[in-house]
Parts: structure tokens; C-alpha cells; sequence
């Protein structure tokens, strides 16, 4: 057991101060827990989210020395004992009180995506009928948590503020989940190019690296749906062949008897 500073940002959005705190750090507790602990030994009234404290629910985001993190997944003897740890809420979002910050515009953002459309042709007596690689495809972006730690350090949303103009990382991989879905017919290339800003991404591939389920945002999701937006608006073949021929149907997969 060893004494450990700590400086945890209070306040609210406009009216807010880093806080040095002082408190006993046993081993293997997580930065969660000492967060915990100061809560009960001198700061009652210290907001933070939490959940599941299993690296699960996404919901204990926060900054620890500049670093987006899941603050439950973040072991203590992760810095050295003289190291003043730093524990300060998501920059891209409203603070809410102390470490609580407001990501509701995210939730604006899901609504803003076109649902799964199946198919009608697609089911059988079997029901839907799917490759398993095909499946695998897909079921990489289902394992996001919604911590939004990977819209938090997006620099488009972060530093440049423009949340009217890019849906975040977040939400480009919940679009080629969709798209890449072997049964969905829904079109949504329109909306990647006009509305949900793919374009603004330059791929530095900041989400990719601080995302805790280790999804590979930017090869497997945002690039594929940027070559997309090329391929239809962009590329003179394509564009050709589109006048006299119209636009390419999504292939089902073979139903098997």
C-alpha cells in the first residue's frame, strides 16, 4: 500500500478547477476504485458514471493524464508511485458536473442512420440464410460498447467542433455494419457523402487506437465506406455505367435448399 496524488477536475462546464487529492492505493485497484475511495473518504459530492466495472458497459469514460480511457480498465500500476495522476472528463462533450459529461448528441446521431431493411426474397423456410464470413464481417463492429472514447479523441469532433457536420467514428462503423450486412437493401452511400460527413475523415486512426474492444475503426469500417462514396460519385467508369445501366443492387447470398 503506497499514498498516491491525485488531481480530479470539479465543477461544471463553464465554472470548473483541477482538485489535489491524497489517498492510500492498494494493489490491483483500478483508477475507478481510487476514484471510489476519494468519494468516501473526503469528496461525497464527486460525480462520476459508472456501471458494470468490467470494461462492458462504457459508461466510466473519462481522461487520465490526457488519455481517454476506460477508468475500470486502467490499473494503477500503470505509472510510476511519484506520478501525480490526472483525471479529467471527455473534451468533446458538455461537463455536466465533475467527471459527468452530457453525450446525448450522440444519441441524435444514431436516430439520424437508416435501419436494417431485409430482403423480403432473402428468407427462407430455414429463415435468413448467411455466410459465416459474412457474418464475421459485420459482428466486429456489434462488440462497441458506446464508451465514446473514439469520438471523444476523433480531432474533426474534438479540436474542430464540427458535430453538425461528422457523425464520429462511432456511428461510421454502426453505417457499415448496416451496409456491409449481406441481407440489408437499404442505401444509405447518399447520406455517408451529403450528411454523415465520411469525407472529413482524414484516417489518422486515433479511434482505432484508443478504442478498449480493439475494433479496427478505421480499415475495416470508415475506409471500405469512403471507397464506396468514390466508387459511385467519383469514379468515371462507375459513373458511366450507372447512366446506362443504374445503380447496382446489393448480391444476396445463394439460398440453399
Amino acid at each position: 500500500m503506497s499514498k498516491r496524488k491525485f488531481r480530479i477536475y470539479r465543477g461544471e462546464q463553464e465554472h470548473g478547477e483541477l482538485v489535489n487529492y491524497e489517498t492510500e492505493v492498494k494493489e490491483g485497484m483500478v483508477v475507478l476504485d481510487v476514484i471510489h475511495k476519494i468519494q468516501a473518504e473526503t469528496a461525497n459530492d464527486l460525480a462520476i458514471r459508472w456501471n458494470c466495472k468490467a470494461g462492458k458497459c462504457g459508461s466510466c469514460s473519462v481522461e487520465i493524464n490526457g488519455k481517454p480511457k476506460l477508468s475500470c480498465m486502467t490499473r494503477m500500476n500503470e505509472y510510476s508511485e511519484d506520478e501525480t495522476i490526472t483525471v479529467t472528463p471527455l473534451k468533446t462533450f458538455p461537463v455536466i458536473k465533475d467527471l459527468v459529461t452530457d453525450v446525448s448528441w450522440n444519441y441524435t446521431q444514431n436516430e439520424r442512420i437508416k435501419p436494417l431493411k431485409l430482403a423480403p426474397a432473402a428468407k427462407t423456410e430455414k429463415g435468413y440464410v448467411m455466410y459465416q464470413k459474412d457474418v464475421d464481417r459485420v459482428q466486429e463492429f456489434r462488440k462497441c460498447i458506446e464508451c465514446y472514447l473514439c469520438q471523444n479523441v476523433c480531432h474533426i469532433l474534438r479540436d474542430h467542433d464540427k458535430k453538425d457536420e461528422f457523425i464520429g467514428p462511432r456511428f461510421m462503423i454502426r453505417v457499415a455494419g448496416l451496409e456491409m450486412h449481406p441481407l440489408d437493401i437499404e442505401d444509405r452511400i447518399p447520406e455517408l457523402k451529403e450528411d454523415y460527413g465520411s469525407g472529413m475523415c482524414n484516417i489518422t486512426r486515433c479511434c482505432t487506437t484508443v478504442c478498449p474492444e480493439h475494433i479496427n475503426i478505421t480499415d475495416n469500417g470508415i475506409i471500405p465506406l469512403k471507397e464506396r462514396v468514390v466508387d459511385r460519385y467519383y469514379d468515371p467508369l462507375t459513373i458511366l455505367w450507372r447512366k446506362f445501366f443504374g445503380r447496382k443492387k446489393k448480391k444476396l447470398p445463394p439460398i440453399k435448399k
